[in-house]
C-alpha cells in the first residue's frame, strides 16, 4: 500500500558492550557534566578502531586514492576514509574519493574532508557506515511505499481529558493536587536544537520575547515557572535546599548563543550547577536513493550536514550519567518540553497528576485534534498476530488516515460526535516516570531512538530529490524503547487540554502566517498569534475567578500585521504569580478589566480584590512581599500596539508591530514584608 508520503524507520540496536551511540565507548561513558556534546575528540576514533581487526583491501583504497593524498590526512581521517570505500560497494560515494587531484593542489580541503570523515564515522553508533547502511534500507523502503504498519490496527489509547474551565474525564483540580504531590521530585529537559530562521530571525528561538507588556524571552518564561514550581514544592516539604533541575538540549548553531543567553542574564536567577547543557552532532546529508553522500555547493571538500532529531536527546542523558543520578535522588517524573511554546508550562503539574493516577510511565501533553489535519495522533497499534509487539506511540497524520481506512468501517481519519478526531493531537511535550525510564535506556540500544526517512522526490521514479535529506529521530518515539524492555508492563497514555490552555506554538515566519490567515487557517502560528494566545488564555483565568472583563473569541480577533489578535485585555500573569488554578482562584476575586487595558503581575505575594481597571497596570513584588490590592481604580493612557513598516530590526518584523506604552500605573516593591495599595492608589507598608 502506498502511503500519501512515504517515511520509513528503523530500530537501532546496539549490544550492551558495543561503542555507544555517537561514538563513546559504553564503559567510560562520563559522569553527569554541565556542559556535554555528542562528539568527544578524545575517542573521534573510536568507532575506526572497532574494525581495525578487519583487513582493509589496500589495492581498492590505492585506486581510488593514491598514496601521496591519503598521506596528508590525520590517522584519523586515513582510516575514515578506507572505511568509506572498502564500504562502497556500488560506487555510490566515489564522487567523493574519487579524481583527487594531484598532491599540491587544493590539499587544506583534502584534509578538511578526512577530518569530517572522522568526525560523522566517530559521531554515530557504529560510525559512518552503520548510518549509511541504515540509510539505504530505509530509503528503498520509502521508494516502494512500504506500509510500516500494515500488521497493525488503530486503537484511541487509554488517557485522560482535562478542561480548566469546564468538565473533563477527570476533575482538574484533583489532577492538579496528585501533581503537586510530585513536583518537587521532577526535571525538566529543554529541547533547543534549532534557530529561528522559519520565523524570519537569526537568533535562537529561546531568545524570542514571548510578549511585549514585558519582553521575557521563551527561556526567560521557562526557567520561572521552574522557579515557581520549586518555590511552591519547598513550601508543601518544608525543604528549603530543594532544587528542580534544568536540562538544555542544543546543537552546533545554538549552543554558543543558548550558553550567551544565560551568562548575560545570571541564569535568570537559577543556582549554579542547576543548569546543564548537553550538544547534539548533525548527521551526513544524503543526496539520492542509494544514500549518496551530498557535498556543500560549490566545495567538493566539504559535506552537507543537517540536524539528526531532538530524538538525541534520550542517549545524551543516559550517556552523561544524568538519568542514573536523578534516579538515586529520588527523582520521580520527566518533563520534555519543546522551544517556542509558552502556554505548555500550565499542563505540566496537572499531567504529572494524571500520571500518578493512571500509573503512566509515558504520558504525552495533547489538544483536540481534527479530523484529516496535519499533525500527529497519539495511538494504540495493537499487532494482529503478536500481542507482544502492540504499543502506543504518535503516528503522522500521513499514515493515521491510510491506516485507518483499512480497518472497521474504512472511512479514514473522520470526526467522531465531538466534532474532533477520537485521536488525540500530540502536542510533543512528555511526562515519563523516572524509574521507567531509567529502566528503558539502560537496555541495550541505551536511548538511541527509531529512526526514519522522510525524502522530497523529484518525481514518480522517486530515485532522486528535490533536495537532500538524512536520517531523523524524534524524542516522542521513546515508546519502541519502552516496548523492548518493558514489554506489555510499559503504561503509555496521553493528557488532553483545551487548545487553548496549552498550545500555541511559534514557528511561522510573519509572511507565512498572513498567507495561512488568507486561506483560512485560524492558527498561523506567528509570535503575533503566539502572543495573543497567551494573553487570550490569562483573562479565560482572570474570567475563571470571577473577575469581569472581555475574553476574546476567534470572531472578536483585529488584524495587526496581517494576523488576527486580541483587542485586549492584554493580560500577563508572570509564573510568580500563579502556577494553578487554586492560586488563581484564593488570589483575585471581584474586579473589572476593560479590553483596552493591559495588565502585568509578577511576584507569589500579590493578592487582587476588586480592582477596576481602564489603562495600564503592572505589580512587581519581590519574595517576601506580601501585597493586597483592595478597590484600585486605575485610569490612564495605557499601551496600544502600533504596526510598522518594513525597515525595522528583525525582532520587530517578525510581529509586524511595536507596543507603544503611553502611561502605566506600575508598583514595584522590592523589600519583604506586608503592603496594602488601596481605592487612593498609595502603597502602603503595615
Amino acid at each position: 500500500m502506498r502511503l500519501a508520503t512515504a517515511v520509513a524507520f528503523l530500530v537501532v540496536s546496539l549490544s550492551s558492550t558495543s561503542i555507544g551511540a555517537f561514538g563513546i565507548p559504553v564503559s567510560s561513558a562520563p559522569n553527569a557534566l554541565s556542559t556535554v556534546s555528542s562528539r568527544q575528540p578524545s575517542v573521534a576514533a573510536a568507532s575506526t578502531c572497532a574494525r581495525r581487526g578487519q583487513p582493509l583491501k589496500a589495492s581498492l583504497v590505492e585506486e581510488a586514492v593514491t598514496t601521496a593524498n591519503l598521506d596528508l590526512l590525520s590517522e584519523r581521517g586515513q582510516e575514515s576514509l578506507k572505511t568509506l570505500i572498502e564500504n562502497d560497494k556500488d560506487g555510490s560515494q566515489s564522487h567523493v574519493y574519487a579524481d583527487w587531484p594531484e598532491r599540491g593542489t587544493d590539499d587544506e580541503g583534502k584534509r578538511q574532508l578526512g577530518e569530517q570523515l572522522a568526525d560523522l564515522d566517530a559521531s554515530y553508533p557504529g560510525g559512518l557506515t552503520a548510518y549509511l547502511d541504515k540509510a539505504k534500507v530505509l530509503l528503498k523502503e520509502s521508494a516502494d511505499g512500504d506500509n510500516p504498519f500494515s500488521d497493525f490496527e488503530a486503537l484511541v489509547p487509554e488517557g485522560e481529558s482535562l478542561s480548566f474551565d469546564d468538565e473533563g474525564s477527570m476533575p482538574f483540580l484533583e489532577a492538579e493536587k496528585l501533581g503537586k504531590s510530585v513536583m518537587g521530585d521532577s526535571v525538566f529537559c529543554l529541547v533547543a536544537g534549532g534557530l529561528g530562521e522559519r520565523l524570519g530571525y537569526t537568533g535562537i528561538k529561546l531568545s524570542l520575547e514571548t510578549n511585549l507588556c514585558t519582553n521575557e524571552s521563551y527561556l526567560e518564561v521557562y526557567v520561572k515557572y521552574i522557579q515557581a514550581m520549586q518555590t511552591m514544592a519547598r513550601k508543601e516539604s518544608g525543604n528549603d535546599d530543594l532544587l528542580i533541575p534544568l536540562v538544555i538540549m542544543t546543537s552546533g548553531d545554538t549552543d554558543p548563543l543558548t550558553r550567551q543567553l544565560l551568562e548575560d542574564n545570571a541564569n535568570f536567577g537559577m543556582k549554579d550547577g542547576q543548569i546543564q547543557i548537553v550538544m547534539q552532532d548533525k548527521v551526513a546529508a544524503l543526496k539520492d536513493g542509494n544514500a549518496g553522500l551530498a557535498l556543500a555547493d560549490g566545495n567538493r571538500w566539504k559535506l552537507q550536514t543537517k540536524p539528526h532529531g531532538h530524538g538525541d536527546v534520550h542517549h545524551l542523558l543516559y550517556r552523561e550519567g544524568m538519568v542514573d543520578q536523578w534516579e538515586k535522588e529520588g527523582k520521580k517524573f520527566i518533563i520534555f518540553l519543546q522551544d517556542t511554546n509558552a502556554l505548555v508550562i500550565n499542563s505540566v503539574i496537572p499531567t504529572m497528576g494524571v500520571s500518578v493516577h493512571k500509573g503512566f510511565d509515558m504520558n504525552s501533553i495533547c489538544i483536540p485534534r481534527l479530523a484529516g489535519e496535519a499533525a500527529g495522533a497519539i495511538t494504540r497499534l495493537e499487532h494482529k498476530s503478536d500481542p507482544s509487539k502492540s504499543l502506543t506511540i504518535n503516528v503522522e497524520y500521513n499514515q493515521l488516515d491510510p491506516l485507518l481506512s483499512t480497518q472497521g468501517d474504512r472511512k479514514g481519519d473522520v470526526a467522531d460526535e465531538t466534532g474532533f478526531s477520537p485521536f488525540p493531537g500530540n502536542a510533543n511535550n512528555l511526562v515519563i516516570e523516572m524509574g521507567a525510564y531509567a529502566k528503558t535506556l539502560r537496555g541495550e540500544d541505551q536511548g538511541v531512538v527509531l529512526e526514519f526517512v522522510n525524502p522530497k522526490y523529484k518525481d514518480d521514479t522517486r530515485t532522486e530529490f528535490k533536495k537532500p535529506t538524512r536520517l531523523e529521530c524524534m524524542m516522542q518515539d521513546i515508546p519502541k524503547l519502552f516496548q523492548k524492555e518493558m514489554q506489555d508492563g510499559a503504561n503509555i497514555g496521553f493528557t488532553t487540554f483545551d487548545r487553548w490552555f496549552t498550545f500555541s506554538p511559534a514557528k511561522n515566519a510573519l509572511d507565512a502566517g498572513v498567507d495561512a490567515v488568507k486561506g483560512g487557517n485560524a492558527a498561523p502560528g506567528t509570535m503575533s498569534s503566539a502572543e495573543s494566545d497567551k494573553y487570550i488564555q490569562n483573562q479565560r483565568k482572570l474570567k475563571f475567578a470571577g473577575m469581569d472583563l472581555d475574553v476574546s473569541s476567534e470572531d472578536d480577533l483585529v488584524p495587526v500585521g496581517g494576523i488576527p489578535v486580541t483587542p485586549g485585555p492584554r493580560i500577563y500573569l508572570s509564573p510568580s504569580f500563579a502556577i494553578t488554578q487554586e492560586e488563581i482562584v484564593q488570589k483575585v476575586s471581584g474586579g473589572k478589566i476593560s479590553q483596552r487595558s493591559s495588565l502585568v503581575l509578577e511576584g507569589n505575594g500579590i493578592v487582587i480584590k476588586h480592582l477596576d481597571l481602564d489603562g495600564a497596570l503592572v505589580i512587581n513584588a519581590c519574595d517576601g512581599a506580601q501585597v493586597t490590592v483592595d478597590g484600585l481604580k486605575v485610569s490612564n493612557k495605557g499601551w496600544v500596539f502600533e504596526e510598522v513598516g518594513d525597515d525595522v530590526p528583525e525582532t520587530v518584523s517578525i510581529r509586524g508591530y511595536t507596543m507603544a506604552k503611553h502611561e502605566t500605573a506600575e508598583y514595584v516593591i522590592d523589600k519583604p514584608g506586608k503592603y496594602t495599595i488601596g481605592a487612593d492608589g498609595d502603597c502602603k507598608k503595615l
